[in-house]
């Protein structure tokens, strides 16, 4: 398979989360993702989370890393610098995620990297954004959920704010940078100019939460917390215990599907109940229509009132945990789950790490190569750029710790 990006360089300075999903994205598309690692520990995800077993290779490393190479460099090393910068000129993305000011330092910055490739695709992550009153504050991804509101939108009303109980802000803001990347990419081939990116976690964040923020921007009035509630706050969309205890969510909210579920259940008398006539009228008389759905769902298993709910064309599954869900039958003809052989892992070589989401007919996104180790690529990259055997020494001695005497 060729991927959509085969050909695409991408110089990748970014660390963490946010930025490596990015270029997680665009490796699955075919490109070549090139990630620039500090001397010493290299990523800090590489050695993230409790079990040390993994450090060099840890999970979420594994996750957002696959098929890239590795090349480590002391940027404050100015042979170093002059390999990144020939580096650049043969790439066609830039992807940086430091503080706003760093690359700048460095020498690194847009301007700078625009001299060397005018055609250049620049994008920056960062938290609050390169030109904001909050740019120099640092982010992660439990930070923002709180400063965007994203916390306070769970639960019921009056709970404590809630985290999303993943990193979802470095996610969808890995994401939105992706998204950027490829709408400049595609402007660079229809004008030839490049483009300078600046996505914010704050603003992904934003964005993402428009069903909730837009509106509040209409009518000044925030959304209530309304806990496993659907969207449309009606009683036929929510969560309900089934027989075996395993829990269903339900999310009948159009009146044709309401008029379904009735005589699905059989509950024609639902149809003659001026309480339950409308939407409107369900959502005011919200307690006695749940719980005339509660005392149904308790008659059957959950995933017996999955399959029948859901044959029958009415929006309903059984919630399960991420073990089940990621077990499911299908999902290798979906292409969800991608198989990788990570030979350095402690228990297993055989793994598999989450595919970009969608497909196509043709050259679907793909990935089978393992994450690199760190500094795995130093030789190559460098001599494919025309360094010698003693320049690339020269270059890569900036990574040695300076010893005491």
């Amino acid at each position: 398979m060729s991927g959509a990006l085969e050909g695409i360089r991408v110089v990748d300075f970014s660390h963490v989360m946010a930025g490596p999903y990015a270029s997680h994205l665009l490796r699955l598309l075919g490109a070549d993702v090139i990630k620039i690692e500090a001397p010493g520990m290299g990523d800090a995800m590489r050695n993230y989370g409790p079990d040390r077993r993994y450090d060099g290779m840890a999970p979420a490393f594994i996750a957002v890393n696959a098929g890239k190479k590795s090349l480590v460099l002391n940027l404050k090393h100015p042979p170093a610098v002059e390999a990144v910068r020939r580096l650049i000129a043969q790439a066609d993305v830039v992807l940086e995620n430091f503080r706003p000011g760093v690359m700048a330092r460095l020498g690194l910055d847009y301007e700078s990297v625009r001299a060397l490739q005018p055609r250049m695709v620049y994008c920056s992550v960062s938290g609050y954004g390169q030109h904001s009153p909050r740019r120099d504050w640092p982010a992660i991804d439990n930070i923002v959920q709180a400063t965007s509101g994203m916390m306070s939108l769970s639960g019921e009303q009056g709970d404590d704010p809630m985290r999303v109980g993943f990193p979802v802000v470095d996610t969808l803001t890995g994401q939105t940078a992706a998204f950027a990347i490829l709408a400049a990419l595609l402007r660079r081939e229809r004008t030839g100019a490049g483009e300078l990116i600046d996505v914010a976690m704050f603003d992904a964040a934003i964005a993402f939460m428009t069903s909730a923020v837009v509106p509040y921007l209409v009518t000044g009035r925030g959304l209530a917390r309304t806990g496993n509630v659907g969207y449309s706050g009606q009683p036929t969309s929510g969560v309900f215990v089934a027989a075996d205890g395993r829990q269903v969510s339900l999310g009948v909210v159009q009146q044709p599907q309401f008029e379904t579920l009735a005589r699905l259940m059989g509950r024609e008398d639902w149809l003659k109940d001026a309480r339950f006539a409308t939407a409107d009228l369900r959502r005011q008389h919200s307690a006695a229509m749940h719980a005339e759905l509660s005392a149904l769902f308790s008659s059957k298993p959950a995933a017996q009132w999955e399959q029948q709910l859901s044959e029958a064309g009415l929006p309903c599954g059984m919630v399960r945990e991420v073990s089940e869900a990621i077990g499911l039958d299908g999902l290798a003809e979906r292409g969800i789950k991608l198989p990788l052989r990570v030979p350095s892992l402690p228990d297993t070589e055989q793994v598999a790490i989450v595919n970009a989401g969608f497909k196509f007919s043709e050259d679907s996104p793909h990935i089978d190569v393992a994450p690199p180790r760190l500094g795995e690529h130093n030789e190559e990259i460098l001599a494919s750029l025309g360094f010698d055997a003693d320049q690339r020494r020269l270059i890569l001695a900036g990574n040695e710790p300076i010893r005491k005497i």
